[in-house]
């Protein structure tokens, strides 16, 4: 039982705000979680075609690394002179309150690639720009799958507080408000009663 209260007009009036409070707050959370949802599976989708586009890319990337490894022999030297990335930068988006990651990559090895064109050949380009793509596609999806795991978290908690609410808080305070005006009515039938009886004697009197 919830009801804890003095049944007074007060209370009354109060209870009846603290419920439409709720229940906007159920509504807000509600709304948040469906928006919130329609976000992670539109992300989900995107991701489902990353891996795909990855998948493809590598197996491209390899094949040509086989034929390259084939016609130049063993292109370890070559590959060790090759830069390592780094210009992968993170900055944040606001989705409901979420804060989304946004991967960035300004990459110069995409269009200046820093081997010698000398020994090497057409295979090795082929694997060279499959790999960069490759990084490409896996920055993005890293971007999808991490936005996708906080989504999937903020929907966990806003559908937990939604629940309390619908099921717990806002039952608590129909059923204290139901009390109270049970209880109003009740003494203002007593109170009417009261008078009558007191009308009538005071009538016999």
């Amino acid at each position: 039982m919830a009801v804890t209260v003095f049944p007074t007009k007060g209370n009354l009036i109060n209870t009846k705000k603290s419920l439409s409070l709720a229940s906007l707050g159920y509504d807000l959370m509600d709304r948040k979680r469906n928006i919130l949802v329609r976000e992670m599976v539109a992300l989900i989708d995107t991701a489902k075609s990353i891996r795909g586009e990855i998948e493809k890319t590598y197996s491209e990337a390899y094949k040509a690394l086989q034929k390259a490894n084939i016609t130049l022999g063993i292109i370890e030297n070559i590959a060790n002179g090759i830069e390592v990335e780094k210009g992968v930068h993170i900055t944040y988006r606001s989705v409901m309150g979420v804060e989304i990651p946004k991967v960035s990559m300004n990459s110069v090895m995409k269009h200046h690639p820093s081997y010698g064109f000398s020994g090497t050949n057409s295979q090795f380009d082929i694997a060279y720009r499959s790999f960069v793509r490759a990084k490409e596609f896996t920055v993005v999806l890293a971007e999808v799958e991490n936005s996708v795991y906080r989504l999937a978290n903020e929907i966990k908690k806003t559908q937990r507080r939604a629940n309390a609410l619908h099921n717990i808080i806002i039952p608590q305070f129909e059923e204290t408000i139901k009390f109270i005006t049970d209880s109003l009515e009740e003494k203002e039938r007593e109170e009417f009663s009261r008078l009558k009886v007191i009308k009538k004697n005071t009538g016999r009197g």
